[in-house]
């Protein structure tokens, strides 16, 4: 058999197994399916859902159910001095993305300050905190993979006005895999 042959009756076999497994695979629902694509989105500043989680003003923007749950992404308006005391994710990574302010981030221990334009990873089963620092109210785009957090913080935002119950927010988190260091 030829070069070109081959070719075309390769890519023949290869483009029909392609498509028939696209076209029937199966997914733990059903027991024939179609792929499950994402909708695209575009999600402005001013889009999103604010809530008050603990004095962490967040608005969230892209949420699991609308990424097959792979992803969650919020933004973080905060006033100086207020943070998260040191925890630990079991299930999720965040990254965190500060736009404006400085946030002071500790991750396994190390400490630095994060300023416009600065990235950090906390990945799961790692110990970290964060923290505004300066005189002016920080924002910060906030990422968890996979998603799933958010049903937590909304459980959180419900939680009556005035200074936390800590046990009752750690029975929350604990819900999600979260403990406090």
């Amino acid at each position: 058999m030829d070069r070109q042959s081959f070719i075309k009756k390769s890519g023949a076999g290869i483009s029909y197994a392609l498509c028939s497994g696209f076209i029937f695979c199966k997914s733990q629902d059903d027991e024939v399916g179609t792929l499950n694509y994402n909708d695209p989105k575009v999600i402005r500043d001013a889009d999103g859902e604010v809530l008050n989680v603990i004095g962490d003003i967040q608005t969230h923007k892209l949420l699991g159910s609308e990424t097959n749950d792979q992803i969650f992404e919020w933004v973080d308006n905060v006033e100086p001095g207020v943070g998260i005391p040191p925890h630990v994710h079991t299930k999720e990574d965040e990254i965190f993305r500060v736009v404006e302010g400085e946030v002071e981030i500790a991750i396994d221990g190390e400490s630095t300050v994060l300023k416009a334009g600065d990235i950090a990873f906390a990945p799961k089963g790692v110990p970290h905190t964060w923290k505004v620092v300066g005189s002016q109210k920080a924002k910060m785009i906030t990422s968890a993979l996979p998603a799933g957090i958010e049903i937590m913080f909304q459980e959180l935002s419900e939680l009556p006005a005035g200074p936390p119950d800590f046990e009752k927010v750690a029975e929350i988190c604990a819900k999600q895999g979260i403990t406090f260091v």
